[in-house]
């Protein structure tokens, strides 16, 4: 648990993200959607991956031995081959979205950046 010096430096704004206090309230807010986003896409990717690595590989795999993939069953198919091939594609959807992600968060900070310097003037 974190020491009570450790909870004033933060801002907790209540959704389970912490802030540092210094950061103005609209970038704390960026932050605050930012990894709100990561995290929304991370749960979303794990449910897909658990979805066939469990779903198809073991609780569908009887109904999927019906069909054939390369010659093998697919139920067996799943279970060596297909959720690790998925696994490595959502790594690669994570990888692209997070790029897109992160360029137009910094793109909002760059913008509240000049907007901050402008009034500053």
């Amino acid at each position: 648990m974190d020491s009570p010096s450790e909870r004033s430096d933060a801002e907790h704004a209540g959704d389970g993200f912490r802030t540092p206090q210094h950061l103005s309230p609209a970038v704390a807010a960026s932050l605050r959607r930012y990894w709100r986003t990561n995290v929304k896409l991370m749960a979303a990717l794990l449910a897909l991956w658990a979805a066939v690595g469990l779903g198809c590989g073991v609780l569908f795999a009887d109904a999927l031995n019906r069909f054939r993939i390369g010659g093998y069953p697919a139920g067996f198919w799943f279970a060596q081959q297909g959720s690790i091939i998925v696994f490595v594609l959502i790594i690669l959807v994570y990888a692209l979205a997070l790029n897109k992600l992160d360029e137009r968060h910094h793109e909002e900070i760059e913008t509240l950046k000049r907007s901050a310097a402008e009034d500053a003037r």
